[in-house]
């Protein structure tokens, strides 16, 4: 059965566009995506993506809020086995990981205005920060958690674009996760976030 069919009868249209549509942000930027180009990708009419999208504001800000739930769960799987005192190593990990796996969309997650435009990304955005949020405040005191929470999502934000600028290696993802170990142990090893993991660990 064709895409159309499946979107028109199925009610698959809008998964199928906004996938076609995080497709064609993989392959470029937010530059090659158009409501055009992505209904010639799903198979579907040029007005079929209206139905569900009414402009491309509005399909960006449906790819950001996609991207945020999908990191959101990196982090949260991420920090599942991990033992307590040592969760934010891993979390910083899976951070890092989705930015360079992911290039474009991380930086049409944080670098768009359509998180600050819709409120459905606006509060994907919110949920994945509950994450790291949740974590640092089981180690900081309540009176420095908002500004300790600044500080720690802008080490792993900082060390994600470094690497997404070629300024750290990444074609080694064992030692990279090193590095990011051994950042996150120097930066916030004092405060328990990570201070628990062995220096031999990946």
């Amino acid at each position: 059965m064709s895409t159309s069919k499946l979107g028109y009868h199925h009610g698959d249209l809008r998964a199928a566009c906004l996938t076609a549509a995080l497709e064609l942000l993989a392959e470029g930027d937010e530059s090659t995506v158009s409501l055009r180009a992505v209904a010639r990708r799903a198979g579907v009419s040029p007005n079929a993506p209206y139905r569900h999208y009414p402009d491309k504001d509005a399909l960006l800000a449906a790819m950001a809020t996609r991207g945020f739930h999908d990191l959101r769960d990196a982090l949260i799987q991420a920090g599942t086995h991990a033992a307590e005192e040592d969760r934010f190593v891993p979390m910083a990990q899976a951070y890092v990981g989705f930015g360079i796996s992911n290039p474009a969309l991380f930086g049409l997650m944080f670098g768009h205005p359509c998180g600050r435009d819709h409120p459905e990304t606006s509060a994907a955005a919110a949920e994945t920060m509950a994450v790291l949020a949740e974590r640092v405040g089981t180690a900081v005191p309540a009176d420095r958690h908002d500004a300790f929470l600044t500080g720690a999502w802008a080490l792993v934000h900082g060390l994600a674009a470094l690497v997404m600028d070629g300024k750290l290696a990444a074609d080694d993802r064992p030692a990279l996760d090193a590095m990011i170990r051994s950042v996150v142990q120097t930066m916030l090893g004092q405060v328990g976030l990570g201070s628990g993991a062995r220096d031999d660990a990946p």
